[in-house]
């Protein structure tokens, strides 16, 4: 992933460039038969998103034309996954791997493997079996740092994140064609044919106040609300910056969080919820996948 932003970054910014795919031609081999069925083509995720119940031959063609702001969006997603990479290796986590992790390779030959797994090796992923390790993991992180310097490094990989992602708008709205685009501007008027989303001028200045909002958190410039704390908030610059064990539970009830209490200007909840409502019905999150 390093490598391949570090690629992307050396594209000129003004570079004419295009690339066609079809989605419907990836696919990934989920029941390991040596064949990727149509159900296994990446189509399937056209009706998971919004057209369930949906003939195949109703599924639009997914195929679309990657330029240069997805250049961009593809070194912010990049950046994302290797923050999230940095910090599960900024600490040790082998035990609650070993322990819990069959849940999601039942066959990997994990410790736990021969003692956890059903013989029937349900595919379920609610089964019972895989919920119960699901509390085994969460019970078991409490993580000792152990290379203190890749949880800084996630931190500035999600402050590069957020300064992609501006560029990539900058690059969007700097657009005079509408041909075939994975994340268009509001100029490119049609909904996207695999999230069935179309993007508003409302859409992309509610996207910059969350890009401001992180960054923000980020930066220590505002600090994250806790239920247990009134008058002070988490100061997330520091949570990266002067990294301590990690433990999930009492980041969530207090006591692992209260290293980084600081009082100062804190982000409410009114904030949160109006942001929230800018979004209208294509959501929050919906709208981050897709544009990171």
């Amino acid at each position: 992933m390093a490598q391949s932003a570090a690629g992307l970054a050396l594209v000129p910014a003004d570079a004419d460039i295009g690339i066609v795919v079809d989605l419907a031609d990836l696919g990934i081999d989920l029941n390991e038969d040596g064949n990727i069925a149509p159900e296994e083509s990446a189509a399937i995720i056209a009706a998971l998103s919004n057209r369930a119940g949906a003939p195949p031959a109703a599924s639009p063609p997914l195929v679309f034309r990657f330029d240069r702001a997805d250049g961009y969006w593809l070194q912010g997603y990049a950046n994302f996954l290797m923050a999230q990479a940095d910090f599960w290796l900024a600490h040790d986590f082998r035990l609650a791997f070993d322990q819990s992790f069959h849940m999601l390779f039942p066959r990997a030959k994990l410790p736990m493997q021969d003692i956890l797994v059903p013989l029937d090796n349900s595919r379920d992923s609610f089964a019972e079996w895989r919920l119960a390790d699901f509390v085994s993991f969460v019970h078991l992180i409490n993580w000792p740092v152990v290379e203190p310097e890749r949880r800084k490094t996630a931190r500035a990989e999600l402050l590069e994140m957020i300064r992609l992602s501006r560029e990539d708008w900058k690059a969007i709205r700097a657009e005079t064609d509408n041909d075939r685009e994975w994340l268009p501007g509001p100029q490119q008027v049609g909904a996207n044919q695999l999230t069935g989303l179309e993007v508003s001028e409302e859409l992309v200045q509610a996207w910059h106040g969350a890009l401001q909002m992180a960054e923000d958190l980020l930066e220590g410039r505002k600090l994250l609300p806790h239920f247990r704390f009134a008058d002070k908030g988490v100061n997330m610059k520091r949570f990266f910056e002067e990294p301590r064990n990690f433990d999930l539970v009492l980041s969530i009830t207090g006591p692992g969080i209260a290293p980084y209490l600081e009082k100062g200007p804190m982000l409410t909840s009114e904030e949160w919820w109006a942001l929230q409502q800018q979004f209208g019905r294509t959501g929050f999150l919906a709208f981050a996948l897709w544009a990171n």
